[in-house]
């Protein structure tokens, strides 16, 4: 629907996912119509009348002819091809200023859920591999990325697919990281690449990031910042660089880049403002992190706060969560300009809307090396239950399940500890809100159920 002589038009997409799906994609790189920038966000519309406009044919020629141009996949420029790798091999040209692998998670994460990166240097360039979640969100970063400057005038990206499928990351570290391992060692001094990888790049044994003043990943912490890498003497350059600093963030050629990757603040938008509660974010925020805070804003309840332990839990929650459903909305989250979520003075009720949680007894993973680090999945509709006390049998455990209103439709004990099973349920957002409200639940002889996601299937 165009508005006439306002610059402006609605468009109604097929769902509300492929809605989510295409803001998501045209938010860090603005789409241009005729060398003019087209600014894209929701609308308050939840759907279009147009059934009487005398354009309506040609609107309907212009929905059949995209519709048709998609059909079966991407086609025309660049098209993805069958088994198409999510791996991706970025070279940085014209290296003015660090790039840093936190700065090239900041930027892939726009379009997908980024699983591993590993960065190098070849040939006296700095290189990077990065693999996605998915292939389809690898090719929309390459066609959105190719070319483009990180900072004005400088740091160019120039992107291509890897013959790779997938990266092994041994380490944790300044050059390497695994965001779904949370428990891997640092081993500082070590090749980042394993030995067939190193040997497919033509790279020395010892892979090592051109900026040896970087300080290293302590193994479960947060982002670190550059330690006192300074180029101020290159007239108008940047202060000490450290990505978190405003200036660098200002110059980011890259839209869509503000927010602080060193933040452990989440804003989490497009809630169900009458069913959210923060204990419900808590549980399932907690899944990927500990969470310390969580504020639902008063005067607009569909926004939240959640503060995270630190800013690596505060990206794989943000990468695992947004745009899964909850209460029949499509989450929105984004890193927060606040640094800390801000308790209610004494005095002032805020009706339970801000809560503090960093002494809870049911954080995750406050035990350095926990096994928990090693069970960090997607949402699935598959949960793993676990501390189940003997004396409760299936039958208890899928009656639990059907009473909070989810469908059960398949259940295993673990062969050789019934201590643990696997519960399949109808779908991915009814598994969101079974580990909501049975998390944690007492089931008699002093044993606690904890739920998580699995990664296996029934």
């Amino acid at each position: 629907l165009m508005l006439k002589g306002k610059s402006q038009a609605f468009l109604e997409m097929a769902s509300e996912d492929a809605a989510v799906t295409m803001v998501n994609y045209y938010t860090p790189v603005n789409p241009h119509l005729r060398s003019q920038p087209v600014y894209i966000q929701y609308s308050n519309h939840r759907e279009l009348k147009t059934n009487n406009l005398p354009n309506q044919a040609r609107a309907q020629a212009a929905l059949h002819a995209v519709n048709s141009l998609q059909h079966g996949g991407i086609s025309s420029e660049g098209s993805l091809l069958p088994g198409q790798s999510s791996v991706l091999r970025i070279i940085v040209e014209n290296l003015f200023y660090p790039v840093t692998l936190e700065v090239l998670y900041q930027i892939f994460s726009k379009f997908g859920s980024v699983l591993k990166i590993i960065t190098f240097t070849k040939n006296n360039q700095f290189q990077a591999l990065l693999q996605f979640a998915d292939p389809i969100n690898a090719y929309h970063a390459k066609m959105g990325l190719d070319g483009q400057n990180i900072y004005n005038a400088c740091c160019t990206l120039h992107i291509e697919f890897s013959k790779l499928t997938s990266l092994n990351v041994k380490y944790n570290n300044d050059k390497s990281r695994d965001f779904t391992r949370l428990d891997l060692p640092s081993g500082d001094g070590q090749p980042s690449l394993d030995p067939t990888m190193a040997a497919a790049f033509g790279a020395p044994g010892i892979i090592s990031s051109p900026y040896p003043g970087t300080a290293g990943f302590a193994p479960t912490v947060s982002f670190p910042q550059a330690a006192g890498l300074s180029v101020s003497t290159v007239p108008g350059a940047l202060a000490p660089l450290t990505i978190s600093t405003s200036a660098i963030t200002g110059r980011m050629a890259i839209p869509g880049m503000a927010g602080n990757p060193g933040n452990s603040v989440l804003l989490v938008s497009n809630l169900n403002a009458d069913a959210v509660t923060p204990l419900g974010l808590f549980i399932l925020f907690g899944v990927y992190g500990d969470v310390h805070r969580v504020k639902i804003l008063f005067n607009k309840k569909e926004n939240a706060l959640v503060q995270m332990a630190d800013a690596t839990q505060a990206q794989l929650a943000m990468s695992h969560l947004s745009g899964q459903r909850l209460h029949g909305r499509v989450l929105r989250i984004a890193l927060s300009k606040h640094q800390t979520v801000q308790l209610p003075r004494e005095g002032h009720e805020d009706q339970g809307l801000t809560k503090d949680y960093s002494n809870s007894p049911l954080h995750r993973f406050k035990k350095p090396g926990s096994k928990n680090f090693l069970n960090i999945f997607p949402p699935s509709a598959t949960l793993h239950l676990s501390n189940i006390p003997p004396s409760v049998t299936e039958n208890d455990l899928r009656s639990l399940f059907e009473n909070s209103g989810t469908t059960v439709k398949a259940f295993k004990f673990f062969q050789k500890d019934r201590k643990m099973a696997l519960i399949q349920l109808g779908s991915v957002e009814e598994a969101i809100l079974a580990l909501i409200d049975l998390h944690n639940t007492e089931l008699g002889e002093n044993h606690h159920l904890r739920v998580s996601f699995s990664k296996s299937t029934i």
